[in-house]
């Protein structure tokens, strides 16, 4: 689920953390995983703010840190998309028209309604103020959204793949 760190459950985050090259110590492992679970906090402490995500299937097919950790993003995927503030979505793995090829994005909106966009690469990012560009990335969420799997049928689509490990 890269790009999606706010839905991401412990054990995805350390085995994610623990393959990245260098290597770090267990020290810094314990440090990066606790900062990036506590950033997720902001779900709950936004009931009033929606966030909505638009996830790849294929993140989810790849098992990475094998069968339980899939099992536990799974069924936490499922728990956050029950709360009334989060929309999940799966972007199937055989999908024709697909406008997320570019890679990861973000998207928020200030408290006087400016719209931001926050783009992630290989050891890079960019952040997205001019509202133009903001504007392009908000018409490819728009689509990409309407691409992806509806939230029920998402919620359908996990639960079979839970299912099948």
């Amino acid at each position: 689920m890269p790009g999606c760190w706010l839905l991401q459950p412990e054990p995805y985050v350390r085995a994610v953390f623990d393959r990245r090259l260098p290597p770090v110590t267990e020290e810094q492992l314990d440090r990066e995983v606790a900062a990036r679970l506590d950033r997720q906090r902001i779900i709950a402490q936004r009931p009033n703010t929606a966030f909505s995500f638009v996830i790849e299937q294929a993140v989810l097919e790849r098992h990475l840190g094998g069968p339980e950790v899939t099992k536990s993003v799974i069924d936490h995927l499922i728990a956050m998309g029950r709360l009334r503030n989060v929309e999940i979505q799966v972007m199937p793995l055989r999908q024709e028209d697909h406008c997320g090829v570019d890679g990861p994005m973000y998207l928020a909106e200030t408290h006087d309604h400016r719209w931001l966009g926050y783009t992630e690469g290989q050891r890079s990012s960019s952040l997205i103020t001019a509202p133009k560009d903001v504007s392009v990335l908000l018409q490819r969420y728009g689509k990409l959204r309407s691409q992806a799997h509806d939230c029920r049928a998402s919620v359908s689509l996990l639960e079979r793949m839970r299912g099948a490990l």
